[in-house]
C-alpha cells in the first residue's frame, strides 16, 4: 500500500522553518513522507507570513497556481498554516474554495486530526487564546536529518537547528502583525527547552539557535519552571550553554529596550554563545521610533551597542530596517544612516514599509511615496553594502575556527563564530559538524573566502 505524501513550502522568518519542521514530524509519525514534488503532493501545506507583504503576496501566488494541479488531482489536500492563515482564514475560503484546510499558528499540533477530518469543504481552524500552552513537544530522530543525498543512502545530520522557546509578542509595534496573529507572549517550559537541545546534541546537532519574537522577555510573561520562581533568558542560554557536546549556540531575535545587563555578559562569560547579535533599530529618527510604539530612543539603542561591545568588543552586530514609515522626512531618514555609520552593521535587513492588515500604522494617514521609499532602500542598501565589505576586509590574514556545513567536489562551505559563511577551495578530511581554523584569504559583501590553516594538518 502507497504511503501517503506531503510538501511544506515556507514563506518567511525562521519561526516559520521550525514550525514547518514540526508539521513535517506530526505527519511523518503518522506514516506520510516527504514528495520532493509538489504537483505529485497529496498533501500540501504552504507555511505562511504576512510581517511584510511580498511574502504574503509570493504564498498567495503559489496557492493560485494550486488550484490549476487541484483540478487534475481532485484527492490532493491543500493547507494553509502560518500567520496568514490566522489573519485571512475565513477570506481564504471564501476566494479559494480549493483550498480543504487552513489552520492557524495555536492549532499547528492540531494538523494531522484536521487533515483527516476533511470532508470535501473547506475548515478553519484559527482560535487564539492568551492562555495557550505551547506543547511540549521533542523532536524525533528522522526529524533532525536533511534529505537530498543518494537515493537510499542514509541522510546526512543536520547540524545546525532552531529550537522555539517562546512564542508571541507584548510590544505592539504600530507596523507589526504578530500579536494579532501568533498571539500575547507565552514562553515554553524550561525542562522541555532543555530537553529537545538535549535530543538534537544526541543526534549530532553542533549549533542551536534559540527563537523567540523577543527573546530578552522570555519567562516575564507565565512561569517557566515547576518552582514557580522567576527566571530570565540569561539563565536559560547558561543552561542550555551547559550541555556537553554543544559546540556553538545564538539566539534571536531582541528588542533593544529589554537587553539586560546580565544577557550582554553572557557574551563574555559564555564559552560557546557565539560573538553575533541580530538587534532591530528600524529607524534611526526617535520621531519614527516613537510612532513605531518600539520604547527605545536613538541614544538608548546605541548606549546598548556600546555597552555590548565593552563585553565582546569581537561581536558582529546585524539590524533590521524599515525605510518610510508614514511621516519619515528626509532629515528622519538621515538619521537611519548616521545610525548605519556609527554602528557599521555587518550585515542589515532593510525593507520598504508596507501596511498590513490590523496594524495601528495602515490608518496612518501621512504615507511617503513610493518613488521616495524606494529611492530611500536603495541608498541605504548601498551604503550598507559598502559597509559589508568593508567590515568583512577586516577578518583577511585572520585564522578563524570554521564550522564546515558542506563538503562537496569542489570544496568546503562552512561558518564563523560572527556567522560568516566562508567558501574553502580545498578538500580535507572532515564532516559537516567539524570545526576546522581556516585563514581568511579574501572578503566579498556577504561572504568570504579561506585556506585550510597548517594547524590543521
Amino acid at each position: 500500500m502507497k504511503q501517503p505524501s506531503f510538501t511544506i513550502k515556507t514563506f518567511g522568518c525562521q519561526m516559520n522553518v521550525r514550525d514547518s519542521e514540526i508539521m513535517a514530524q506530526l505527519l511523518a509519525e503518522k506514516g506520510y513522507v516527504e514528495s520532493m514534488e509538489m504537483k505529485d503532493a497529496d498533501v500540501v501545506i504552504l507555511n505562511t507570513c504576512s510581517i511584510r507583504a511580498k511574502a504574503e503576496q509570493k504564498a498567495m501566488s503559489l496557492l493560485g497556481a494550486l488550484r490549476k494541479v487541484k483540478k487534475r488531482r481532485p484527492g490532493m489536500k491543500i493547507c494553509v498554516a502560518g500567520c496568514v492563515a490566522q489573519q485571512e482564514g475565513e477570506e481564504i475560503c471564501r476566494r479559494m474554495d480549493y483550498v480543504d484546510l487552513v489552520i492557524g499558528t495555536q492549532n499547528l499540533y492540531e494538523l494531522v486530526d484536521l487533515l483527516e477530518s476533511v470532508d470535501g469543504t473547506s475548515k478553519v481552524a484559527t482560535s487564539m487564546s492568551n492562555s495557550y500552552e505551547i506543547p511540549a513537544f521533542i523532536p524525533s530522530m528522522p526529524s533532525l536529518t536533511s534529505p537530498g543525498g543518494p537515493q537510499g543512502a542514509t541522510p546526512a545530520p543536520s547540524v545546525r537547528k532552531f529550537l522555539t522557546i517562546m512564542q508571541g509578542c507584548n510590544n505592539y509595534c504600530t507596523y507589526c502583525v504578530v500579536p494579532y496573529t501568533r498571539g500575547r507572549e507565552i514562553s515554553r517550559k524550561v525542562n522541555d527547552i532543555i530537553e529537545e537541545a538535549r535530543v538534537l546534541v544526541d543526534a549530532g546537532v553542533q549549533e542551536i539557535t534559540l527563537l523567540g519574537q523577543n527573546v530578552n522577555s522570555y519567562g516575564r510573561t507565565n512561569s517557566v519552571t515547576a518552582e514557580g520562581g522567576e527566571y530570565s533568558f540569561a539563565l536559560l542560554l547558561r543552561e542550555v550553554a551547559a550541555i556537553e557536546g554543544l559546540k556553538r549556540l545564538r539566539f534571536t531575535t531582541s528588542n533593544p529596550k529589554d537587553l539586560s545587563p546580565d544577557l550582554m555578559r553572557c557574551f563574555s562569560e559564555i564559552e560557546t554563545l557565539c560573538p553575533q547579535f541580530h538587534l532591530p533599530v528600524q529607524s534611526g529618527s526617535n520621531i519614527v521610533l516613537s510612532k513605531m510604539n518600539r520604547k527605545y530612543t536613538r541614544e538608548l539603542y546605541l548606549q546598548k551597542v556600546a555597552e555590548l561591545r565593552s563585553f565582546r568588543p569581537d561581536i558582529s552586530l546585524s539590524t533590521d530596517v524599515i525605510v518610510g514609515f508614514p511621516g519619515e522626512t528626509e532629515a528622519d531618514f538621515e538619521q537611519t544612516m548616521e545610525i548605519l555609520e556609527d554602528v557599521r552593521f555587518h550585515s542589515s535587513f532593510s525593507f520598504k514599509y508596507s501596511d498590513r492588515p490590523g496594524t495601528r500604522s495602515a490608518d496612518f494617514d501621512d504615507k511617503v511615496d513610493e518613488q521616495v521609499k524606494s529611492e530611500r532602500l536603495s541608498r541605504f542598501q548601498k551604503r550598507q553594502d559598502q559597509i559589508c565589505l568593508e567590515q568583512n576586509s577586516l577578518y583577511v590574514g585572520k585564522i578563524l575556527p570554521v564550522m564546515i556545513e558542506k563538503v562537496t567536489d569542489d570544496g568546503l562551505m562552512g561558518r564563523t563564530e560572527t556567522n560568516h559563511i566562508v567558501h574553502i577551495k580545498e578538500i580535507i578530511e572532515c564532516s559537516p559538524g567539524d570545526i576546522v581554523s581556516v585563514t581568511i584569504n579574501h572578503a566579498g559583501q556577504h561572504s568570504l573566502n579561506g585556506r585550510i590553516d597548517s594547524s590543521n594538518q
